[in-house]
């Protein structure tokens, strides 16, 4: 049962607002106390009472003289309870227009007779206003005070700030204002040196250089909030991130600050910030890739683009990314029915204004795409359908080549029949130096879709209308993409572990989803036909590392990591040129050309088509065998297909 004290205190600050001229009343009032104090304080209390009327007239007439600050000011009109140093500040000014106003109107006051008003000298009216701002400056901090205890909520994370500068600040200020509150901010941890006995907000600073685990530690700091503009500097600071996550307390990243006039110095608003606890792939090392989507529209709008692997993770991004480019229509095409069903909903949501047909299909039949491609007629084709899984396809290489390898040259030379502009095909780092049937069926597809442009450019092979280019795409993992290491190791943390890695040095090259679609959309429309681009992937990640750092993330105990061994086919880092390849520069610094060797056309025709046909045998050492022949590096790991080499 609530006592009548909280009854008022709850229907007070669930109120919007008082009414401005409840505060405005209260403003007046507390100037005739502080005249009534002053007068006091310079006559006895007799005085006081024979001058009570004259005394009430006058303090009415400095009320008066005081409202045209309150008016030009609006002391008024904001809410007590957010009350801030600017608020106070108006207060101040408002008191000091009246002030001289009530020194100027003294002059005249003087002259008129005693019995009507009381006399107020200069210093009296300096300390009636000083008294008066005191009083108002307090009554505002008592409510904020107030409301702060009465909304406080004892379940409020403890937290301290990474960025102590004006990010830091205006976060600190963001987040006190929330109601009901969320954290409650007890420090500030900045990379400058020499913080000690520093303050913000009340708050300490510490360097980066102290012993931050033992001050989160001391302080029962649950959470680490990092500010904005701040996040690509702790990104790189994988030492900060160990400390903190070591001590158990949690990371949050802000969201929904936005930089305002930047013309006129950097000028940040807070009014919409939200904290988000950080996921482990925003805490990998990588360097910001900016990618010229403006010159990409520039190609991409107003075109017809067909995509295949639409439903898949990359696939899937470079449909969103298209799309936003405003193209006139879209062919996507992918197998997977129920995740294809889902890119439908997601167009008609987002890109309802774009026509889009979407097909539930395999590329490897023939005729089907044929008609799909007579009757869409592309300008431009991103091809991403793939099967990827490596211990899958080394279980099923006859699979692999059929979807991979054929589906890939019935794109493309659809591709060229029906003269689309530019053909774009998305490979893997796996096809270097491939140790996997997966990694060698993308090798193969390389290396026709190569020979193919190469054919063209030689006029040794027909263009039925403008010349076709044929562009290679080649990078490593995506983070979060369907069947990587972090939706599984997510999942088994959730159920309680083991993690299982399968060796404790297996390194990976690591990317995000919409960074890699962003560079294949690039190099994709920017290539002059050819070119194998391999992406500039940043430093390789231990796996070990990666599921360690999870694991803290989750805050999850007794979670144990189990190493099984390499599993058929897999190698312990990938790269992403060949040793005998180099690199050229182009015009992006984070996609380069590999400088691969030539093959001839009827050559590489003849060997895929013998290919195919063993497939459709499906025997699988005679299938492997004759992938061995196209791609001579190919060397089989940890794989009954070894007995090959």
């Amino acid at each position: 049962m609530k006592n009548p004290f909280d009854k008022i205190l709850n229907w007070y600050f669930t109120k919007n607002a008082l009414p401005y001229w409840s505060i405005f009343l209260i403003d007046c009032a507390v100037l005739a106390v502080s005249g009534v104090m002053v007068y006091w304080a310079f006559h006895d209390g007799d005085l006081l009472v024979a001058n009570f009327f004259p005394l009430l007239l006058t303090l009415l007439c400095f009320i008066v003289l005081s409202i045209p600050g309150f008016r030009i000011f609006h002391t008024y009109s904001g809410f007590m309870r957010y009350s801030s140093f600017v608020d106070l500040m108006y207060v101040v000014y408002s008191n000091g227009l009246a002030l001289i106003l009530a020194l100027i109107a003294q002059r005249a006051m003087d002259h008129l007779p005693s019995t009507y008003f009381v006399h107020f000298d200069a210093t009296k009216i300096l300390l009636l206003y000083v008294m008066a701002t005191m009083m108002m400056w307090a009554l505002r901090v008592f409510v904020k005070t107030l409301y702060d205890v009465a909304f406080s909520n004892s379940r409020a994370m403890r937290v301290m700030i990474y960025g102590a500068m004006s990010e830091g600040v205006g976060l600190a200020k963001s987040i006190m204002g929330q109601r009901p509150r969320k954290y409650i901010v007890k420090g500030f941890i900045t990379h400058y040196k020499n913080t000690h006995h520093q303050r913000i907000m009340g708050q300490r600073v510490y360097s980066i250089d102290e012993d931050i685990a033992d001050i989160i530690r001391k302080n029962k700091i649950e959470g680490v909030l990092v500010a904005p503009y701040r996040t690509r500097d702790f990104q790189n600071n994988q030492e900060i991130q160990d400390v903190i996550l070591g001590t158990g307390a949690k990371i949050f990243m802000a969201q929904g600050a936005i930089e305002m006039n930047p013309e006129e110095g950097a000028r940040t608003d807070f009014s919409n910030i939200q904290m988000r606890e950080v996921s482990v792939e925003e805490l990998l090392p990588r360097s910001e890739i900016r990618v010229d989507m403006k010159s990409v529209g520039e190609l991409l709008t107003g075109q017809r683009v067909l995509i295949t692997g639409s439903a898949g993770s990359i696939g899937s991004e470079i449909v969103r990314q298209v799309a936003k480019l405003k193209p006139s229509a879209m062919m996507l095409i992918d197998q997977a029915e129920t995740p294809q069903h889902d890119i439908r909903l997601m167009m008609a949501k987002e890109f309802g204004d774009i026509p889009a047909e979407i097909t539930v299909t395999s590329i490897c039949h023939l005729r089907h795409m044929e008609s799909l491609f007579k009757a869409f007629k592309p300008d431009y084709v991103f091809h991403a359908a793939a099967y990827k899984h490596v211990p899958m396809m080394e279980d099923n290489p006859s699979e692999a080549v059929l979807n991979n390898v054929y589906g890939t040259k019935v794109i493309a030379d659809l591709s060229l029949k029906y003269g689309a502009k530019k053909f774009v095909m998305v490979s893997t780092d796996k096809a270097v130096n491939p140790t996997n049937v997966m990694g060698c069926s993308k090798r193969i597809c390389e290396i026709y879709v190569q020979a193919l442009d190469l054919a063209i450019k030689e006029k040794r092979v027909v263009c039925p209308g403008k010349k076709t280019q044929f562009v290679t795409t080649r990078f490593g993992n995506v983070l979060g993409s369907n069947g990587s290491v972090i939706p599984l190791f997510r999942e088994q943390i959730k159920n309680g572990g083991p993690v299982t890695v399968t060796d404790e040095n297996i390194v990976r090259f690591f990317m995000l989803i919409p960074e890699a679609c962003k560079l294949v959309l690039e190099a994709g429309t920017k290539g002059n036909g050819g070119e194998i681009f391999v992406f500039d992937m940043g430093e390789p990640v231990r796996i070990a590392d990666l599921a360690k750092r999870m694991i803290r993330l989750s805050g999850a105990k007794n979670v144990e990591i189990k190493y099984t061994g390499l599993r058929p086919g897999e190698k312990l880092y990938e790269e992403v040129l060949n040793e005998l390849e180099g690199t050229k520069p182009t015009f992006h610094e984070k996609i380069r050309i590999a400088e691969v060797r030539e093959y001839d056309y009827e050559q590489i025709c003849k060997d895929v088509d013998e290919l195919f046909e063993i497939a459709k045998l499906y025997d699988d050492m005679e299938t492997v065998k004759k992938m061995k022949e196209i791609v001579p590096e190919y060397k089989s790991n940890n794989s009954i297909y070894e007995k090959l080499d």
